[in-house]
């Protein structure tokens, strides 16, 4: 494995010596500091001294926190009442600045305190709501966006609140139910209830939502937990990607970039407020058990010797934790058969491979064209591991084997794609051009550094395009900025990606700041900032696609720049590059692009649906049977008219690479979904856009080689 790049060592060090000086500060508190105190006077110098746009932690940015912490934790504003917020407010709107400089931690304990009482509260509240008809003729309505709402005077106010959100959870449950009954009416064996009968239905189904939810705030959300909030509504105040980790929650994070953990090999889903197996990995520690069967409830998890957590009012995620862990370690679980009986399992972790995750390709033929498909779910890289997966050299491999199957362009999907690893995009780039830089980077002292491809080779230098979205980010967009500007491919998807155009380090929180992890937790700290090579950003504004295909994301306002404390865009100079020969004139393939988007119906329908789902948000919701079933019914059919029409009539012809079909042949499980995959894709009317692209491509270059050779051009179609 190649080397980081000397200039991103230097950063990483020049950023470590920075916080070395960290940490020796007068406590402004003359007791000892507990837990909570030293982590936030830590995290507190971190984002201080080392954050790329620090914001003063003072009155005003306390005012901020505090409004966060209580919205993150009250979102519908249907716990806390005005008089709690006012109490809270007089005592520590502006103190929260002190406790982050070392005072003692006493604000969000405080909130807790309220919040745990009203929580309470709600409960009694919701079961005596939930538990007397509701009549779904009166005409009233519900709005369920706390940003539309304040908080209310009086515990009778609150009480209504709940009263509404339960009518409405159960209205959407008595609504389903109607129309099943409907469905079923007149078939053998199927029980005719009556409105009455399904009304009670629909209340016992919200009822176990509803307990499940106060069940989650009881056992699962401690003090601990809402300290985590705490900290990460004041390190998501500095941007909206500097996060802090406990400990157990940085193992995930790098377990999921890595590709590989440490665990049983089941997967887990939630079901009715128990943690269920739904499958079992062959050859996993589970699999060879046999002790563990899809279908079986997980109760309990315990650390070898220690007492055994309940995983009542957990979810997945939260399961996931405790069940990984350390290969070679011990983790028991309490287990529900599905005959009734409980059974502890013991098990012993070892190393488990998502393989799923990792680069894959296929091959789609066009007419005359074959044209090779790559999917790119990450920029995945085991750093604790030297020979582990890193996805530039996973697509090196994937575009190596349609060179082999001999493809005349090649389309890299880089939709919902996250980001990931710096080095691997770079890498990865720099694939398909000859040497030059990739991506400008500029810290906190404004000195921008180039990160470059110094290797002149090029892997592959066909016909390319690059498909993205609105949920492209961070390293994806470094990727698509970059073949961009060099001219060497075509972009293709929403009209603009994600936009995160910054770059974070995972630093622990110890007395140096010296490592990734700590046992006090980790901030993923935004330290510099993204530049394409032409001089832009790509914060806040993301890539712009040179062929825009409408799609259904675009209404949800789900990008960087609808975070109202995302850090803004600007530009530097241009890095000096030279444009790739395309043999292709851009501004005609997307003519003929718009063309073929323009006279099909499809695009035409999914355009004219976003823009009436955009109008939809931010509204009230009506608690009126037959208006809301008509409201319902309209979103409804829009949504899946929208699903069916991103899915093509005819299939498109895509097949798994040679001797690849049975790909997966000793993990039945992972084959029907690797089958599954290449029948979806054969379905992706985005994927059809993009192949119809480079086959434009490779006609104009046709074009243009047969007149330079004086020859009859070919088709690619």
């Amino acid at each position: 494995m190649k080397r980081l790049p000397f200039v991103i060592l230097m950063i990483v060090a020049g950023t470590f010596l920075a916080f070395q000086t960290m940490g020796s500060g007068t406590k402004t508190s003359s007791n000892p500091p507990g837990k909570y105190e030293e982590i936030l006077k830590l995290v507190g110098e971190m984002l201080s001294q080392g954050h790329y746009s620090p914001q003063d932690i003072n009155d005003d940015f306390s005012k901020k926190i505090f409004k966060k912490f209580i919205n993150d934790i009250d979102p519908e504003k249907n716990i806390f009442l005005q008089s709690d917020i006012d109490q809270l407010r007089q005592k520590y709107e502006t103190r929260i600045d002190d406790e982050i400089k070392g005072s003692n931690v006493e604000f969000f304990l405080a909130a807790g305190k309220i919040f745990n009482t009203r929580i309470e509260e709600a409960g009694v509240m919701s079961n005596d709501i939930i538990g007397k008809t509701f009549d779904f003729n009166v005409d009233e309505e519900v709005v369920l966006d706390g940003d539309q709402l304040k908080y209310v005077t009086a515990s009778t106010e609150i009480k209504e609140r709940w009263r509404k959100k339960l009518k409405y959870l159960t209205l959407e449950r008595y609504s389903d139910l109607l129309d099943v009954r409907e469905k079923n009416k007149g078939k053998e064996g199927f029980v005719t209830k009556t409105d009455t009968e399904l009304e009670k239905d629909a209340r016992d189904k919200t009822k176990k939502v509803i307990d499940r939810l106060f069940e989650r705030f009881r056992f699962k959300f401690n003090d601990d937990d809402k300290f985590n909030v705490f900290v990460n509504a004041i390190t998501t105040t500095m941007d909206p990607h500097t996060e802090f980790f406990p400990p157990v929650d940085k193992r995930y994070f790098d377990e999921e970039m890595s590709g590989r953990f440490f665990g049983i090999g089941a997967s887990l889903q939630y079901d009715e407020g128990n943690i269920k197996v739904s499958s079992i990995l062959t050859g996993s520690p589970a699999w060879k058990s046999g002790e563990l069967q899809p279908g079986d409830f997980i109760q309990k998890v315990g650390q070898g010797k220690e007492e055994p957590v309940d995983l009542t009012g957990y979810v997945v995620t939260d399961a996931v934790k405790l069940i990984r862990g350390k290969k070679g370690t011990e983790v028991k679980l309490t287990v529900k058969k599905q005959d009734g009986t409980l059974k502890v399992v013991t098990l012993v972790r070892d190393q488990i491979v998502q393989d799923e995750t990792f680069a894959r390709s296929a091959i789609v033929k066009n007419g005359n064209s074959k044209v090779g498909y790559i999917f790119l779910p990450e920029f995945y890289a085991d750093f604790e591991n030297p020979n582990g997966n890193r996805s530039y050299l996973d697509v090196a491999k994937e575009v190596a084997k349609l060179k082999e199957e001999k493809v005349d362009g090649i389309v890299i999907d880089l939709r919902n794609n996250g980001g990931g690893s710096l080095y691997d995009v770079v890498q990865m780039a720099g694939l398909f051009i000859e040497d030059g830089p990739i991506v400008q980077v500029k810290d906190r002292e404004n000195k921008p550094s180039v990160l470059k491809d110094k290797d002149k080779s090029v892997l592959y230098s066909g016909p390319l395009a690059v498909m993205v979205n609105e949920f492209s980010a961070s390293a994806s967009e470094i990727f698509a900025a970059a073949i961009q500007d060099y001219g060497r491919g075509v972009i293709i998807g929403s009209t603009s990606t994600y936009g995160k155009g910054t770059v974070q380090r995972n630093i622990g929180l110890d007395q140096s700041f010296t490592g990734a992890n700590s046992d006090l937790g980790t901030v993923k700290l935004t330290l510099q900032k993204f530049y394409r090579i032409n001089g832009g950003s790509t914060q806040l504004k993301g890539v712009t696609s040179d062929i825009v295909l409408p799609d259904d994301l675009e209404y949800r306002k789900l990008r960087e720049k609808d975070d109202p404390d995302a850090l803004p865009w600007d530009e530097i100079n241009k890095s000096p590059y030279t444009n790739w020969n395309s043999g292709y004139d851009l501004k005609t393939i997307k003519q003929l692009s718009t063309q073929r988007v323009e006279n099909d119906p499809a695009f035409k329908l999914i355009r004219e649906n976003t823009d009436w789902l955009a109008k939809q948000n931010d509204k009230t919701f009506s608690l009126q049977l037959d208006k809301y079933r008509k409201e319902q019914k309209a979103i409804r059919t829009t949504f899946q008219q929208n699903d069916a029409l991103v899915k093509l009539k005819e299939d498109i012809n895509v097949t798994a690479l040679t001797n690849e079909e049975n790909k997966w042949a000793s993990d039945q499980t992972k084959q029907e979904r690797f089958n599954q995959w290449i029948k979806n894709l054969r379905k992706d009317i985005y994927l059809d856009q993009a192949v119809k692209v480079v086959n434009d491509i490779i006609s104009q270059q046709n074009i243009a080689k047969a007149k330079a050779a004086g020859e009859e051009p070919k088709k690619a179609f």
